[in-house]
């Protein structure tokens, strides 16, 4: 019997594995299609622009040529 002890942590993540998927996949209620509605019509007529985290960097302008800097004197 002291040799099936081994299975005992296997078994316990498969029975709380199979309890977390119920629970997840329970079926829940449908949400009021007005509510929705309203909060949509509500974010399209808001005239705020939109606006990102992060500024977009400017690109450099490619001429397709490689262009080395020009030793001058001293350089």
């Amino acid at each position: 019997m002291e040799i099936l002890l081994w299975l005992l942590p296997a078994a316990l993540v498969t029975v709380v594995a199979m309890c977390w998927v119920g629970w997840v996949g329970r079926e829940r209620p449908e949400p009021d299609r007005e509510v929705l509605l309203r909060r949509l019509e509500k974010g399209l007529s808001s005239g705020t622009p939109v606006r990102y985290a992060a500024a977009r960097p400017e690109r450099d302008r490619s001429t397709g040529i490689a262009v080395r800097r020009s030793r001058g004197r001293g350089d």
